[in-house]
């Protein structure tokens, strides 16, 4: 089943028209048209759109999985929820350990400054 027919029966499982989803997406009643008949593949803003709006995953829309709704254990949310941290906040939370041994603040300073000029060289 493709992102089209996918989109198409979750609308359609709801009892929404093209026009009332279009509407709540914010894109034009023909584009979803489009969407739905795989003439046109919606861009990754849109596909999270969509996503939002269904509760259900991108994964889901985009044939990766048949489960519509992704369950992640409470462990690997909190650690997705704070993967956002300062240096700061990573040094004083986290024990970070190479080769079993815990980096001291100065080490673990280091490993990230090498890491964020590693990125800015892409």
């Amino acid at each position: 089943m493709g992102i089209g027919s996918r989109i198409s029966k979750l609308r359609d499982d709801r009892g929404w028209t093209q026009e009332q989803t279009a509407g709540l997406l914010g894109i034009s009643r023909a584009a979803l048209s489009h969407y739905e008949k795989n003439r046109r593949e919606p861009d990754t803003e849109t596909l999270s759109k969509f996503a939002d709006l269904f509760k259900v995953t991108v994964d889901f829309l985009v044939g990766r999985t048949n489960a519509p709704h992704a369950t992640v254990e409470s462990p690997v949310r909190e650690f997705v929820d704070q993967l956002e941290l300062s240096e700061e906040d990573l040094l004083k939370r986290f024990d970070l350990t190479i080769d079993g041994l815990k980096l001291s603040p100065e080490e673990a300073r280091r490993f990230i400054a090498f890491v964020r000029a590693e990125r800015n060289m892409k």
